[in-house]
């Protein structure tokens, strides 16, 4: 364990770090029982292997009519020299071995405290003060629980229990990379799914389990391994509860209600390698209970639920609270309560599985700034990084970097515009620079970008 991550080494890739696999009822060595080795690295549980025989006894075997098992009337010994196509188990479905006890690979001192999290988080992610400390507490707490959970410690009385994040901002404000980012410090699973995609079981879409097939694909199929990930459910707002509506709402309220048994913690079986389930694709038992939940969405629309609420409070005279004091508030979000939530479609019982509210602020001219040339990975610094490559230095001013914020801004869309903007001027310089191999530096002006002149370039020498 080093610099405080809590992840382990995903395996070597052995054939012995997985679990066996009926070839016929694809149930893995863990729920069938030991496995009979097969010609051609084939594996039959005892049961298939009973019935099997049960058929040579009755007179009625016919070996090319079995389920699964299309080949079973070839000679085995010609397999092993064979590459046919669906013989074995592919490799992303196999699943591998759970420990035999259960002990935490990391140690408590190695979870890195809230302040460190949060310092960490700061080379990345520029503003979201608030968020970034909520976060940072938040995970603290539940990789102790986590802690205690796999030490088999008993708290006596106390019960931790889980508290799983919903993070409400507007789009482009950093919900997704702060949580790509905090799992990328941590090294632990992560996997990114998307609320608008899943709909109730039995119709057309995603069902829930799908949600923890992804994280158990990015913990390499090793379960007890997935279930300490996080799991980042975006546009979660799109899940509300429709209030205009003559069919079925098969992607609204129902679907809050079958995501409430993942994020209180449950035993769910998902299919390894796969989002569908059929006779053909393994099946894995995770436990949800100390998977990390984090819910994200832009709620659109919000602000007014929330101004709806503030101002009938309004009053009349000298020191009055005004119906349009909110209208120009640039922080309206961080007011937000579960009874707006609930105004906005989402259910009471969602809610309370979701104890951690944290708001993002919408971005300033001065953040995006500090976003294009601070972060570890800045924008710009990554456009510095490839004109190295071709002996050139490349200079931003600061009127240039104040210009492209405020066509940033104008196209609301937080920092997701700003590297759309850096590829559009950017185009010509990085297609002519190669030509002329004399180049030696560039510096992008503000006139250059409001195209009343050209960028600044000085030869070599």
């Amino acid at each position: 364990m080093e610099n405080g991550q809590l992840g382990d080494a995903s395996g070597d890739g052995k054939d012995d770090e997985y679990e066996k696999v009926c070839y016929v009822c694809r149930r893995p060595e863990s729920k069938a029982g030991k496995m009979i080795s097969m010609p051609g690295n084939m594996y039959l549980c005892h049961d298939c292997m009973q019935k099997a025989f049960d058929s040579v006894t009755n007179g009625s075997l016919d070996w090319s009519k079995i389920q699964n098992m299309p080949y079973m009337n070839m000679n085995f010994s010609d397999l092993k020299n064979m590459d046919i196509p669906g013989m074995g188990i592919p490799q992303k479905q196999k699943v591998k071995k759970r420990r035999e006890e259960k002990k935490a690979d990391f140690e408590l001192k190695d979870i890195p405290a809230p302040h460190e999290i949060k310092h960490r988080l700061d080379e990345y992610v520029i503003g979201q003060e608030r968020a970034k400390k909520v976060i940072a507490v938040a995970v603290y707490n539940h990789y102790k629980r986590v802690y205690m959970a796999a030490k088999g410690e008993d708290a006596g009385d106390v019960r931790i229990e889980k508290s799983n994040i919903l993070m409400i901002g507007p789009t482009g404000s950093g919900k997704t990379y702060l949580v790509k980012t905090l799992a990328r410090l941590l090294n632990v699973p992560l996997a990114i799914a998307d609320a608008t995609s899943l709909t109730e079981a039995g119709y057309i879409g995603d069902d829930i389990e799908s949600v923890i097939s992804k994280l158990l694909a990015a913990a390499g199929n090793d379960v007890d391994r997935a279930e300490r990930g996080i799991v980042f459910i975006d546009e979660i707002d799109k899940i509300a509860k429709k209030k205009t509506v003559n069919t079925r709402d098969v992607s609204g309220e129902s679907v809050q209600q079958e995501l409430l048994k993942l994020l209180e913690g449950a035993k769910v079986e998902v299919p390894v390698g796969s989002n569908q389930k059929n006779a053909l694709t393994p099946m894995e038992t995770v436990n949800t209970d100390n998977i990390l939940f984090i819910c994200g969405g832009a709620f659109p629309d919000l602000e007014d639920i929330i101004k709806e609420r503030l101002t009938k409070k309004s009053t009349i005279g000298f020191d009055s609270a005004l119906k349009d004091q909110y209208d120009s508030d640039p922080d309206i979000l961080s007011k937000v309560t579960n009874e707006d939530l609930r105004a906005f479609g989402m259910i009471p019982e969602f809610l309370g599985r979701l104890p951690v509210t944290v708001t993002l602020q919408k971005l300033t001219k001065d953040l995006l700034v500090k976003i294009l040339k601070e972060p570890k990975n800045a924008i710009l610094k990554q456009y510095v990084k490839l004109l190295e490559l071709d002996e050139v230095r490349l200079v931003f001013e600061d009127g240039a970097l104040e210009w492209i914020a405020e066509e940033a801004l104008k196209k609301e869309t937080g920092a997701r515009a700003l590297r759309a903007i850096l590829e559009d001027f950017m185009l010509d310089i990085m297609y002519e620079i190669p030509k002329d191999p004399g180049i030696g530096s560039v510096t992008i002006t503000r006139a250059y970008l409001e195209k009343r002149g050209g960028p600044l370039i000085e030869m070599r020498g």
